[in-house]
């Protein structure tokens, strides 16, 4: 049997960088407000019509230059979104247009925040069984869109922003590779951190008093979420060690999903993990959801922070609830 393993990444932010500075000439907040509570300093926002495909292509070009493929060689097409180009068709197929792909399968999968860790799950089993040989798996997220940039939202505004990462899966009988992944759900908080607009529930879907209701912009129960993120965080990265026989000190990195840095320290003292074992990017880059991981883990790539053979931990939790983890020896 094959084991999955990553063999190209890339991640790519729009040029657009939008600072906590910025933020309080249009809404009452501050660089310190949003530091003390986030941790975050700026972030990339889209100018234009762009969309996560958009985002995704030089990220996506990037991968398959590190894996030294092309888009020949891709089987399969994995899309992680929660907010995707349009309400259908799919983002993946929108990719395989725009980037070339063969006549391939391509899927979206919306499970927010998680959203790429599930896709490595799906990937894993694909490459497993044989059914693929390379699939490329993105995270690219536009949140920017569905902010309320008012001082009414400044809860959320600060928070969420635009990018992409992606990655390619690739087989091997090698010792590497991801070697399980966990999953997991709790619906019944889904309006904690939730989209209500537009829904197939409603007809027409849209109307101007939905707009006006701000029902189309994303909400967020901040205490709520803070609250399940730090109990679900530290479960679930345990799990995965648990899984694979590993403890604190086996593992050489952990990439969490960029949630909050107050959510990451609290995680990383429960589990008695040291800060510098920790990747974090949230201070540039925001929360980019589906696109959090991957963005965070191609640049630690890039800078050398995670080498052959280590054992690294990757976790998010978010939108659903939902939540997972993966462990990879890289």
């Amino acid at each position: 049997m094959y084991r999955a393993y990553i063999s190209g990444i890339g991640h790519y932010l729009p040029e657009n960088i939008v600072t906590n500075d910025d933020l309080a000439k249009i809404m009452d907040t501050s660089d310190e407000w949003i530091v003390e509570r986030t941790g975050i300093k700026q972030r990339h926002y889209i100018t234009g019509n762009q969309g996560p495909t958009d985002l995704a292509i030089p990220a996506t070009k990037d991968a398959l230059k590190m894996a030294g493929l092309t888009e020949d060689d891709i089987d399969l097409i994995i899309f992680a979104t929660s907010t995707p180009d349009y309400y259908a068709p799919g983002s993946g197929c929108l990719l395989q247009e725009k980037m070339g792909f063969n006549t391939i399968g391509a899927l979206d999968i919306r499970v927010q925040c998680p959203g790429f860790v599930y896709g490595l799950s799906i990937a894993e089993q694909y490459i497993k069984t044989g059914t693929a040989k390379h699939v490329l798996l993105v995270g690219a997220e536009v949140q920017s869109t569905a902010l309320d940039m008012t001082t009414n939202g400044r809860d959320t505004a600060v928070i969420f922003a635009d990018g992409a990462g992606a990655v390619i899966l690739s087989a091997t009988k090698e010792d590497k590779g991801i070697l399980s992944t966990h999953l997991h759900s709790e619906g019944k908080y889904a309006k904690e951190l939730w989209v209500e607009s537009p829904s197939s529930k409603v007809n027409p879907r849209i109307t101007p008093e939905i707009i006006d209701d701000g029902k189309h912009l994303l909400f967020m129960n901040g205490r709520e979420v803070f609250k399940n993120a730090v109990r679900r965080f530290p479960e679930v990265i345990i799990e995965a060690m648990d899984a694979n026989g590993l403890t604190i000190d086996d593992i050489d990195v952990l990439v969490p999903h960029q949630a909050n840095i107050r959510i990451t320290e609290f995680v990383a003292k429960k589990l008695g993990m040291p800060m510098n074992k920790i990747i974090s990017n949230i201070h540039r880059v925001g929360n980019t959801t589906a696109a959090s991981i991957p963005i965070a883990l191609s640049e630690a790539v890039s800078e050398g922070k995670i080498k052959k053979g280590q054992n690294i931990i990757l976790a998010a939790f978010g939108s659903g609830f939902a939540w997972a983890s993966a462990a990879i020896k890289w």
